[in-house]
């Protein structure tokens, strides 16, 4: 498998999960709360932002699919990496509030390293296209 098919199937799988998750925390918030791996979760009229997470990762799936119906896979390459960002600082909520070590690093750990790598194979995926070109124009 190319690194080209590599990066989009890892990317169509990404906003396929991130779709499901917001979509989950939307329909069924608190539900689907349990597994993000924190000790408590808001009750009462707070539960309002379980539904701001699901906006969030919905919205996320959509950048992702949107980027890549655009064709514009250096922007989501770079899109990734600093998306990748967001599972770390859930992991970090996660350990910092004595939430579940599985879930922080089996969940949002390894959320946070696929969505990196991601990243990495849109972006490099440009830099050996121009390779090719400069070999072949040799």
């Amino acid at each position: 498998m190319t690194v080209s098919r590599t990066a989009t199937a890892l990317s169509l799988l990404g906003a396929a999960l991130i779709l499901y998750v917001g979509i989950s925390y939307l329909i069924a918030p608190e539900a689907t709360a349990s597994g993000f791996g924190l000790p408590a979760w808001p009750s009462g009229d707070a539960v309002a932002f379980l539904n701001l997470k699901g906006v969030r990762d919905a919205v996320s799936g959509l950048v992702i699919l949107a980027l890549l119906a655009t064709k514009q896979r250096f922007a989501l390459g770079v899109t990734m990496l600093v998306t990748a960002l967001v599972p770390v600082g859930d992991m970090i909520t996660v350990l910092s509030w004595n939430g579940s070590t599985a879930a922080a690093f089996g969940v949002h750990g390894f959320t946070a390293v696929v969505v990196a790598l991601t990243g990495i194979l849109l972006i490099r995926e440009r830099r050996t296209a121009s390779d090719q070109r400069v070999a072949v124009a040799v």
